[in-house]
């Protein structure tokens, strides 16, 4: 903040426990040459207890002064401009972006541009989680009806129309992956540059649903590296895996990491053309485990999952006095009782579970094929809402070859 030439107001948080020193804060702040109010400086400080809701009103009036002194002003009456403090895809919602709106009124039906993405506003969600239809200057909103999901910081731009929209995403988007993959290295430039410098690198892209997992993961990679081998992190970022991603995996020959997130249909056909390795996980545990063992070459048996089906969850009913059935549309390949299974909403994976009966009309059945429709009752999944979707693997333990 002091770099970018930002105001601040310190907030001295916890001050309701019995050690509490916020002097001793204040002299520390110091090293910083952030020099506060009370110590004779120009920078607000204000005590607070966020868990006792104790100094709020004071906090809340250094933040009006603030302003006040900065004459902050933004017309309302033009197409809105808005930040992005944070951005998740959420498994009932699609990707949602908390904003900011810095100049002009966001409006429910605005097309707009956001970082690589476009949009058209589905719904505007106040701080209480009310939806609401507009909101202006200085609001904090939840905003739905993103392509995807952008990252904190990335700037929203209302635009005259869809089109539009779409067109400069793409624009930007084409622009990001040329970029991306100029920086990606080829393997003779890796090798090249390995045996120069003795230490092999341990390329991956990272995708998950929420910014705060992106962050977990990168940590946990970049602590497995050592002296020897490091993880080299190419490209990380919430939301579902696209082309990017599977093209600038591909042009490095690096997996991707997905966690609890699917790639979209267009990046699924890049994945078999390219062949590019994909590892699926939802406790962050097992990425570091399984990482941590391909690079230290102590590699158990390889997972290959083989997907034979995919369906699309028409309708959900009752099955007994505990379960839930799904009334299925086959569109690929075959379910088959039995197999794998992972239950998806909007490229979020719900479930990871298996095919526990397999119906067509009131017969119990093997197999379905595709263009017919069947009744699923999976393992351990109550979870089930119409329009999931439901991809069916089998899997296979085969040892690695280095």
């Amino acid at each position: 903040t002091k770099a970018a030439g930002v105001p601040m107001i310190v907030a001295i948080n916890k001050m309701d426990k019995p050690e509490a020193d916020p002097d001793k804060i204040r002299t520390r702040l110091l090293e910083h040459e952030v020099i506060v109010e009370k110590m004779s400086g120009d920078v607000q400080d204000v005590e607070i207890s966020a868990l006792k809701k104790q100094g709020l009103d004071e906090l809340l009036d250094a933040i009006a002064l603030q302003a006040e002194l900065l004459e902050l002003k933004a017309r309302p009456d033009r197409p809105a401009e808005a930040t992005v403090i944070e951005a998740q895809l959420d498994k009932g919602r699609g990707p949602v972006a908390t904003v900011l709106v810095t100049r002009g009124t966001l409006k429910r039906g605005d097309s707009f541009v956001v970082g690589t993405q476009s949009g058209r506003v589905r719904a505007v969600v106040d701080f209480l989680g009310k939806q609401i239809k507009e909101a202006g200057p200085s609001m904090p909103v939840e905003v739905l009806g993103l392509g995807g999901v952008p990252k904190a910081g990335d700037q929203l731009t209302v635009v005259e129309n869809e089109q539009r929209a779409r067109e400069v995403a793409e624009y930007r988007q084409e622009k990001a992956t040329e970029s991306r993959t100029a920086l990606a290295p080829t393997s003779f430039d890796t090798m090249f540059t390995n045996l120069q410098s003795n230490v092999i690198e341990w390329p991956v892209v990272v995708k998950a649903d929420v910014q705060g997992s992106v962050e977990a993961i990168n940590t946990a990679l970049h602590n497995l590296s050592n002296d020897e081998i490091k993880v080299r992190v190419l490209h990380a970022g919430a939301g579902a895996i696209t082309e990017s991603d599977v093209s600038l995996a591909a042009a490095s020959n690096a997996p991707i990491i997905g966690f609890n997130v699917r790639p979209n249909a267009k990046a699924r056909q890049l994945i078999a053309r390219d062949k590019v390795r994909m590892m699926y996980y939802d406790v962050i545990y097992h990425v570091t485990e399984e990482v941590a063992k391909e690079m230290a070459g102590e590699l158990g048996p390889e997972r290959i999952e083989t997907v034979v089906g995919r369906a699309h969850v028409k309708e959900v009913f009752r099955s007994g006095k505990k379960d839930k059935a799904a009334g299925l549309l086959v569109e690929e390949g075959v379910i088959r009782k039995g197999l794998f299974a992972r239950l998806t909403r909007e490229d979020v994976i719900v479930s990871a579970t298996t095919i526990a009966s397999l119906r067509r009309f009131k017969d119990d059945v093997d197999e379905v094929r595709t263009g017919l429709e069947c009744g699923v009752v999976l393992e351990d999944t109550n979870d089930i809402k119409p329009g999931d979707q439901l991809e069916v693997f089998e899997v296979e333990l085969r040892e690695r070859t280095l």
